[in-house]
């Protein structure tokens, strides 16, 4: 029997663990539900992750649930976990809700980053008088930006 908290939610093997209780599922993100899930089923027997969860969950819980029941594609799980409790703040500490993006959406335009970025970067260095429009347009006075 092994009694653990998230702790183990990367970097420990126990082959011979076949079952896995995780009480109050709906507090965890997707994610990491997925990767406590891994820590079981290393070994050759069959393998089982039971979610507790209570009656009185949210619908957004239960569909995050049940979707996590329905696949064991990681990706498949990232993108809802994304869609479902939003980005949070990927330059600071938050990390679920509403990312504060006036246009993008990442989720919808995750093929464009590697072309916003180059772009981001000529304007950065090359088009100074382009750059301070913009910073002044969505952001305000907030010039120590373009200077990191």
């Amino acid at each position: 029997l092994l009694v653990a908290t998230t702790v183990i939610e990367v970097g420990v093997n126990v082959p011979n663990a076949n079952i896995m209780v995780i009480e109050n599922p709906e507090r965890l993100g997707l994610a990491q539900l997925h990767q406590l899930r891994g820590r079981v089923g290393r070994g050759a027997r069959v393998s089982f992750c039971i979610l507790l969860a209570g009656d009185a969950i949210s619908q957004q819980s239960r569909d995050r649930l049940n979707l996590l029941k329905d696949t064991n594609d990681g990706f498949v799980l990232a993108e809802a976990d994304l869609r479902l409790r939003g980005p949070g703040d990927v330059t600071g500490t938050r990390q679920t809700g509403e990312l504060s993006f006036r246009v993008a959406d990442l989720g919808e335009h995750a093929d464009m980053l590697d072309e916003i970025a180059e772009l981001a970067e000529v304007i950065r260095l090359e088009h100074t008088d382009i750059r301070e429009q913009l910073i002044e347009r969505w952001i305000g006075h907030e010039e120590h930006f373009a200077h990191v």
